[in-house]
């Protein structure tokens, strides 16, 4: 796309920030745990399968894995890489069970059952020694993986995310009815923060570790401040989105985080002072989204934010969307830098962490590999039968795994030039 194809506008948010929108053509294809905790004020399944994305006309040219992990019998919704070792893998369904496997050979050291609905939700703790698996009822269970044991559990309604603190063993999680719920673990002390009485849809934990950004279904962001449960800052109306958030990216240092939401719009805040740095926008294909009743009308607005992140090593963001548009900007001067269109929707990106690569896996069941400086596509991984919903790339950039709807997860070794 050339550059001059871009109408940018300008607008100014409280007479601080000069904020580029900037349009493309839509003809166009640590603290400590006690630290945190204290003084913060305490507060069936579904018989429907997962549709798979044109399952019966999807044909699988070829299979690039190395290792192709079968023991899910229906979909696999999510994925996570221990973070110390990257050895070990685990994997959430719809068969309402995560295991605990090894990259290296698909061996099982963990079967987690017990769940009473999908597992949508599967990661390990900082340290690699805890995983906490939570399904769509609301019942969330930590296991040690060490011992192989279930060592806590606790039901919430019915459950959006849960997620670990980046060096503690502490959990937050988000519900449909908003409220936001935080435990010690083991020891299963509770706090919550207050909900607004729409879905808490997703939410992170700062690098700090004393602050959280969550988004939620009415369009609004909240910054949070864990230790005294309060709120700091609350981004509405005109600042906030017009529709639900579907994702939010926090860079490296805290300082600023990245949201995305159905109403086609990305926008960058700073968490300091709740201000909007700047706002990316792609009109929708057949009109733009911008009236919260048109998110009500999916016929009228297909398209939407899937996923965000931040580049690790240039001043980059990537923006995917569900019409397979995905979009790299500039922050410092809010300008585009690569557009791809792909066949696919995007169900989500992820830079790699030290190079200006950025991977998307698509309802097309592939990962594909993109370098943000050159714009060039460099390899893909292939074989997956049905639409990629979740994956990661371990810290070398060495090896990607996959979970997919076709009930399987898949590693692939990448075996590509030093860049």
């Amino acid at each position: 796309m050339e550059e001059g194809e871009l109408s940018p506008q300008l607008e100014l948010h409280e007479g601080e920030e000069i904020v580029e929108v900037i349009e493309l053509n839509p003809n166009q294809q640590p603290q400590e745990e006690d630290d945190l905790l204290n003084d913060v004020e305490e507060e069936d399944d579904d018989d429907g399968e997962w549709e798979t994305e044109d399952d019966e006309n999807m044909e699988v040219v070829r299979d690039d894995s190395d290792l192709t992990f079968s023991r899910h019998t229906k979909a696999v919704f999510c994925l996570s890489l221990d973070p110390k070792s990257n050895s070990l893998a685990v994997t959430g369904g719809e068969d309402d069970t995560a295991f605990v496997w090894r990259l290296a050979d698909g061996e099982v050291l963990l079967e987690c059952t017990g769940h009473k609905d999908s597992v949508i939700s599967a990661s390990f703790s900082h340290d690699s020694a805890l995983v906490v698996t939570g399904d769509m009822s609301g019942l969330i269970k930590v296991w040690k993986v060490e011992t192989k044991e279930e060592i806590w559990s606790f039901e919430v309604g019915d459950l959006q995310w849960v997620e670990w603190h980046p060096c503690a063993h502490v959990l937050l999680a988000g519900t449909d009815e908003g409220s936001c719920w935080m435990w010690k673990i083991p020891s299963g002390e509770c706090k919550t923060l207050s909900g607004s009485g729409c879905q808490a849809t997703c939410g992170k934990i700062l690098p700090d570790g004393y602050r959280a950004v969550i988004g939620y279904e009415d369009g609004t962001v909240r910054i949070w401040d864990l230790k005294q449960g309060l709120q700091l800052h609350l981004v509405k109306g005109k600042d906030g989105h017009q529709g639900p958030l579907t994702c939010l990216a926090v860079n490296d240092t805290g300082s600023l985080v990245l949201t995305g939401s159905v109403d086609c719009t990305a926008k960058l805040l700073n968490p300091l002072t709740g201000k909007v740095v700047a706002v990316f926008s792609v009109p929708n294909n057949t009109k733009e989204c911008v009236d919260k009743e048109q998110m009500e009308d999916t016929e009228s607005n297909s398209n939407s934010v899937e996923s965000v992140g931040f580049c690790r090593v240039l001043p980059l963001v990537a923006v995917g969307f569900l019409d397979g548009t995905m979009v790299i900007w500039d922050i410092p001067s809010q300008t585009v830098r690569h557009k791809w269109q792909l066949q696919a929707g995007i169900v989500q990106l992820l830079w790699e962490d030290h190079s200006p690569i950025i991977y998307t896996g698509s309802l097309d069941g592939a990962v594909r590999i993109w370098d943000a400086r050159s714009g060039r596509m460099e390899g893909e991984c292939c074989g997956h039968a049905a639409e990629i919903l979740d994956f990661m790339v371990n810290k070398e950039a060495s090896t990607v795994v996959t979970a997919s709807g076709d009930q399987t997860a898949k590693v692939f070794y990448l075996q590509r030039p030093d860049r």
